[in-house]
């Protein structure tokens, strides 16, 4: 049986199983394509009716832009006595057109390393630290056009369950670099969010959404995103009208007082005031969807409402975000795709990050060896292959 090949360590007959389910499903999928080209002219139809359906060519002709991507991660490793951390963003420049110079001779990059007391309930404050450093590298690069993995609502998220955790953890190291950083961490959301700067944009891009602003307007099936109707219905080069960010059902909420102890009364007023525009902005938001190629499903964009209400700005993403896909496998814009692909690895960098302290440990260490090896081994089986 071939196809066990892939599934090396997995039960012979727990695959046959797997595959054995499998039969039916196709007439599931069958179902829902049908259902989905059925309603096809009806939909287009309906955004046409709505003022909703655009082209990219009735939009300003603009100069191809410089773009980037920006993406992080973080990954914890259970040791005996403690926990090895690890967070980290990347920011990678994608295709440059063929009359612009390139910003970056290499990957631009933010990362730390450290050990933190062993506790379940501290993924949040790692995930805040590392959308931190993302917004701080998107706010930080030069390029025309700069793409976020993720949705733009993805930080507020992030900050918020992040900073109200780690009131909880006084003497958390990461607490102390977060509280030290929110200043910095806000300026680049704010900036994010209002775009004022006019020589550069900000879009983000989440993979999926569960949101159905288009579906709900226009009553469609809600069994099916946005997207994925969407994408049975724009042909290569439309996009739909933008329209706001649906809200949620209790406002967004932001607590930063993890930083005041860290804080003079200036810097406090200023948080204050950051996190009362980041909420404001919160608001403004607009979405649309863009189908850059025919072998591309539309994408959900999601931006200020500055550069959506600008044509020229506009024709510069759409320009921009097309210009990134050269490759029918490459379902996400170059850059954010190969930011994704070297932020993932930045767990496998821990074990060797690991065996390096052991190693420097032991030159100073006065008891046994083996005590050094014994508190800093895994709590798994390291893989061999």
């Amino acid at each position: 049986m071939n196809e066990l090949i892939d599934f090396e360590e997995l039960p012979q007959s727990l695959v046959i199983d797997v595959f054995e389910q499998t039969k039916g499903i196709e007439q599931e999928l069958l179902q829902s394509f049908e259902e989905l080209n059925t309603k096809k002219e009806e939909h287009r139809e309906q955004l046409i009716n709505h003022g909703l359906l655009n082209c990219e060519s009735s939009l300003s002709t603009v100069q191809s832009p410089t773009t980037c991507g920006v993406d992080g991660a973080y990954a914890a490793e259970g040791l005996l006595a403690t926990d090895l951390v690890v967070i980290g963003a990347v920011a990678i420049e994608g295709f440059k057109p063929p009359s612009a110079q390139g910003f970056w001779s290499k990957p631009e990059h933010r990362v730390h390393i450290g050990i933190e007391p062993h506790n379940e309930d501290t993924i949040s404050i790692y995930r805040s630290e590392m959308i931190g450093m993302e917004l701080a590298l998107a706010q930080s690069a030069p390029h025309d056009l700069v793409l976020l993995d993720g949705s733009i609502t993805t930080p507020i998220i992030f900050f918020n369950q992040g900073f109200t955790k780690a009131l909880s953890f006084p003497n958390f190291k990461t607490k102390e670099r977060i509280a030290k950083n929110i200043r910095c961490f806000l300026k680049a959301y704010y900036c994010v969010l209002s775009n004022q700067d006019a020589d550069r944009q900000w879009v983000a891009i989440p993979k999926k959404s569960s949101l159905q602003e288009i579906g709900r307007q226009l009553k469609w099936n809600p069994s099916y995103d946005d997207r994925a109707l969407l994408s049975s219905v724009l042909e290569e080069g439309e996009y739909t009208t933008p329209i706001q960010l649906l809200q949620p059902d209790v406002d967004w909420n932001l607590n930063p007082s993890v930083a005041y102890d860290f804080s003079t009364n200036a810097e406090r007023a200023e948080i204050e005031s950051l996190t009362d525009q980041v909420l404001d902005h919160l608001k403004k938001i607009r979405v649309l969807y863009y189908r850059p190629r025919a072998y591309i499903p539309a994408l959900r964009l999601e931006m200020s409402e500055v550069v959506a209400n600008d044509h020229e700005r506009l024709s510069i993403v759409l320009q921009g975000i097309k210009n990134q896909y050269t490759q029918a496998f490459i379902m996400e814009p170059y850059p954010l795709y190969m930011a994704d692909r070297m932020v993932k690895h930045l767990s496998q960098s821990l074990p060797a990050c690991r065996h390096r302290i052991s190693q420097n440990l032991a030159e100073f260490y006065q008891g046994s060896i083996d005590e050094i090896f014994t508190y800093l081994h895994s709590y798994r089986t390291e893989q061999r292959r």
